[in-house]
């Protein structure tokens, strides 16, 4: 995937929005718009939405600190760019908007379960303890989905503004 100079410009400035969005709202307790910005980059840039993804990984680790929570932040997007990939490209519209926010919510609600396979090979923690981490993080979790679903409705704008974007640019 080569990237030209305007590419390269575009994703690490989406990568950085990314970061700067997840720093406005810290205050919030697992609501952000990380979860809008990997689907709505997903769906406009395909493969290449790994650059912007990444670049805000990347971010976070430097910024924050490679620490043992980083980690699970290599796999934990890509699961949700991935499932995006998955799904039809040509879906209409309003059926996409809901299909987006469902699925925003979803990686929202899993996201301690998507987390506790880390936690179990650094930990060593066995099914019981796993079970205990997921248990631990369940307020968390429905907090992150239900946000995630009302974040959501940003998608499809975003998309949109994205792909104006796309073609001012282009000419």
């Amino acid at each position: 995937m080569k990237l030209s100079l305007r590419e390269l410009t575009v994703f690490a400035l989406l990568g950085g929005l990314m970061y700067a969005s997840k720093i406005a709202l810290e205050w919030a307790p697992n609501i952000h718009l990380l979860g809008v910005f990997t689907i709505a980059f997903t769906v406009v840039y395909r493969k290449k939405a790994l650059y912007p993804i990444y670049t805000y990984v990347l971010l976070n680790g430097m910024l924050a600190g490679f620490s043992l929570w980083w980690y699970p932040h290599l796999y934990l997007w890509l699961v949700l760019w991935a499932v995006v990939m998955l799904l039809p490209q040509n879906l209409p519209s309003g059926r996409a908007a809901i299909i987006y926010m469902l699925l925003c919510s979803v990686h929202g609600f899993l996201y301690g379960i998507l987390y506790v396979p880390f936690q179990a090979l650094a930990f060593g923690l066995n099914l019981e303890g796993m079970l205990a981490w997921i248990a631990a993080g369940l307020p968390f979790d429905l907090i992150h989905g239900v946000s995630n679903f009302f974040c959501g409705i940003l998608i499809m704008p975003m998309v949109h503004a994205l792909r104006l974007g796309e073609r001012a640019i282009a000419g």
